[in-house]
Formats: C-alpha cells, sequence, structure tokens
C-alpha cells in the first residue's frame, strides 16, 4: 500500500511503495512510453493516448490523455538527472496547472530482498523495489499539493498492481 504524505508547508509531496519486482522492472516500466499507457490511469477517469521518453539528461518526456468527460490534457517535462535503475528526476508541467506552475519530481528505486519466515529460520524470497516519490514545487497553491498527493496514491497503486499482478487500464478493477 502507498503512503503519501504532504510537507507541512505544502510544498513538497513524499510517497513511497513496495513493489515486488527489481528497480531495472520498475524503471522500466516508468520510463517506457509503451508500457506507461498500460497503466497509467483507470477507466473511471482518465486514459493516455499518447506517450514520449527520450530518458537521458536533457530529453524530453511528455503523456497526453483524455478524461471520461472528454477533456484532453497533457503532462510533460525534462529530464535533469537519470541514473537506471536507481534514479530518475524530471521536471512535471501539468495544463490543468498552467505553464507557470513547474514541479520537480524525483523517483528513488531501492532495491529490498524480501524474507520470508521458515521454521529453519528467515529465507530469502525474492526481491523487490521500495519506491521512493518525491514532487516538489507546490509553494503557494496548497490545492495543487492535495490534489497531486491522491493522485501519486492512485499512480503507486497502478504501477505495483501492474509490475506486480499484470494487471492494466483494460484489466485492473
Amino acid at each position: 500500500m502507498a503512503t503519501v504524505a504532504i510537507t507541512p508547508d505544502q510544498d513538497v509531496i513524499t510517497g513511497e511503495i513496495f513493489i515486488a519486482a527489481p528497480p531495472a522492472r520498475v524503471f522500466q516500466a516508468i520510463t517506457d512510453p509503451d508500457q506507461m499507457r498500460h497503466w497509467w490511469g483507470a477507466r473511471e477517469m482518465y486514459h493516455l493516448t499518447d506517450s514520449k521518453a527520450d530518458v537521458r539528461v536533457g530529453g524530453n518526456w511528455s503523456s497526453d490523455g483524455v478524461g471520461v468527460d472528454g477533456k484532453t490534457f497533457r503532462v510533460a517535462g525534462e529530464y535533469l538527472e537519470v541514473d537506471p535503475p536507481r534514479l530518475l528526476v524530471h521536471t512535471w508541467i501539468a495544463s490543468w496547472c498552467g505553464p507557470s506552475t513547474k514541479t520537480i519530481v524525483r523517483w528513488e528505486l531501492e532495491p529490498q530482498t524480501v524474507h520470508s519466515l521458515h521454521p529453519k529460520g528467515p529465507q530469502s524470497a525474492g526481491t523487490g523495489t521500495l519506491l521512493r516519490i518525491r514532487q516538489q514545487g507546490f509553494a503557494g497553491d496548497p490545492a495543487a499539493a492535495a490534489d497531486h498527493s491522491q493522485g501519486w496514491k492512485r499512480v503507486m497503486g497502478w504501477l505495483l498492481a501492474y509490475l506486480e499482478r499484470g494487471e492494466t487500464i483494460d484489466t485492473r478493477r
């Protein structure tokens, strides 16, 4: 389950979730436009219609989509740091916030070993990723911070469902 918090000054959103998939697999799912179209969104909310990603420092990314109400949206930015499969940092400019609201999103992927209990002692049961997300730059717009914090909680859940159970927008309930 994802945990998400907003700092008291309402400038920073932080989120964290454990995903039972190695960091390289998680990194691929968050940077591959084809995969993103399969998991980012929900039938009753919105879905992506196009995504692009030039995953390198200075490269651009964008995701276009449409809501169930028929309204289109765009989220885009520039990659600031790329260190596969541990770190991805990029700017985030969302059409619904206006061009003057530019935040920075940081994805940290930390490998984790999962242990299971066994009568003979703990046994390694596989690997996973502790995913931490941080979005900064909401000072002066607490409503945007609140909306994005709810959004990140959903996004992390969708990512987990995609990577652990193979659920897509079309198959997820």
